[in-house]
């Protein structure tokens, strides 16, 4: 079989492997066994006639025939959606944009910039979803996404080795912060001493996400109060006086009553970085509209931290 007869459905599942990463995950979003979903990808790599998937013990990786496949089945498999619209007598969705980003981002960023967006481009419709940064870099590669706010710690690598780089724009730069209870004895001074965040509780992430919320720079084995995996419930327990918790500067305008906020002296500078990345080639019109918005509303964001 010639590649040009592999099926769509063969195509469709395996942009969705190389968005999700594991052929399970793949599965349960399309609602297919996991063996349906491998024989699809087998006869998809019969058709090619190369390997298109890189199997890994924790999922798999595209290979460099997998990277040029799934950039050409993009394309190609939205065009038929929207054919499939126009025939069906819907409108034309060329004004969608689809975004994606981190936790965090919706606090603050991504609704200042989504409102202003609405105001100046109306027709304009953004549809987000909140992911992980290997999750929003996997579908940006599998043209899923058009853009992703993505969080980048020191050293501020790219976020995956691809080819070609994804392109990254950094919308702001600000340090690490931490919250601590209005009442707690850190709170009376306008910042924090480093050696005074020794012996302290802290609150902090759950999961793979558990380092976030202690300081990175603690030479100690960090005293781990509660953990949770929302920002808003972990500055809620702050509040509560169970503890503090590291927090970005992006979420300054978003804290609840009963915490401050403060900058941390001595020790290593701990940035964070707010990234816009999209994939190396032109933005349609609506994608560049909005990243316009996203940029202007991390200008605003800065001004009022």
């Amino acid at each position: 079989m010639a590649f040009t007869d592999a099926s769509l459905t063969a195509l469709r599942v395996f942009r969705e492997v190389a968005e999700r990463g594991t052929l399970t995950a793949a599965a349960a979003a399309l609602g297919y066994t996991q063996s349906a979903v491998s024989r699809q990808i087998a006869a998809l790599e019969r058709a090619a006639g190369t390997p298109l998937l890189e199997r890994r013990h924790n999922g798999v990786r595209l290979t460099p025939a997998g990277h040029i496949v799934v950039r050409r089945a993009a394309v190609a498999l939205d065009q038929l959606d929207i054919t499939a619209r126009e025939l069906a007598g819907l409108p034309d969705e060329h004004g969608t944009v689809r975004l994606g980003w981190f936790a965090s981002a919706g606090a603050g960023l991504l609704p200042r910039a989504l409102a202003a967006l609405r105001r100046t481009h109306p027709a304009i419709t953004v549809v987000t979803r909140e992911g992980s940064t290997p999750a929003l870099v996997r579908a940006l590669r599998a043209g899923t996404l058009d853009l992703a706010l993505l969080a980048s710690a020191p050293p501020f690598r790219p976020p995956d080795t691809e080819t070609p780089p994804l392109q990254l724009q950094t919308l702001t730069e600000r340090s690490l912060r931490v919250a601590v209870p209005a009442t707690h004895p850190l709170a009376r001074d306008d910042f924090v001493d480093v050696a005074d965040l020794h012996g302290q509780r802290w609150i902090a992430g759950s999961g793979e996400d558990r380092v976030l919320g202690v300081w990175p720079g603690l030479d100690e084995r960090p005293d781990i109060a509660h953990t949770a995996r929302d920002w808003l419930a972990k500055l809620h327990l702050v509040a509560a006086g169970c503890g503090i918790t590291t927090v970005p500067a992006a979420l300054v305008s978003a804290v609840p009553s009963g915490v401050r906020v403060l900058p941390v002296r001595g020790g290593p500078s701990e940035q964070r970085r707010i990234l816009l990345a999209r994939l190396p080639q032109p933005l349609p019109e609506p994608a560049a509209r909005l990243a316009d918005a996203l940029r202007a509303a991390a200008i605003e964001t800065d001004t009022l931290i």
